[in-house]
């Protein structure tokens, strides 16, 4: 399908090592002139879903400062441009778990915030934990907790 969208400009409003905020001025579907602000994030984001050999699914949790609450999540973490996803993704589940898995199958490609950001997030599904690890995460501030699967899908 053809974008209907024109941009007619960007301009960078803030930017960090991390992530970078633009405005476009564009000219809408509708035909009208108009500011379009977008978040793009320096880095893909990449997650692991990793299943216990009972079929449990470890997570991770830690307080969240952008929503100011603590969350309990799956390991996640960003790539470097050129890192391999898989790869990056390995190393976060170790540096979050302290866990090594050696059966590794890609499981979904998305994109988070599609109306407000270019982020672009894939995630792994690992298995057949090898040895565990220290975790160099502060256990202070970064927990991990074995969840049934059944209760995430309801």
């Amino acid at each position: 399908m053809e974008n209907p969208w024109i941009k007619l400009n960007t301009k960078t409003v803030y930017e960090t090592p991390w992530i970078k905020i633009e405005q476009d001025k564009v000219i809408n579907p509708s035909g009208r002139e108009d500011f379009y602000g977008k978040v793009h994030f320096q880095q893909t984001a990449v997650g692991a879903l990793p299943i216990d050999e009972d079929g449990k699914i470890w997570l991770v949790g830690q307080f969240r400062y952008t929503v100011d609450r603590y969350s309990w999540e799956i390991p996640l973490g960003g790539a470097e441009e050129n890192e391999d996803l898989l790869e990056a993704t390995k190393r976060e589940l170790q540096e979050e778990t302290g866990f090594s898995a050696n059966d590794w199958k890609g499981f979904l490609h998305l994109h988070p915030s599609i109306s407000s950001t270019d982020q672009q997030a894939y995630v792994f599904i690992a298995r057949a934990y090898g040895p565990e690890l220290p975790t160099p995460m502060k256990p202070k501030y970064f927990v991990r907790k074995k969840s049934p699967s059944k209760k995430l899908y309801k």
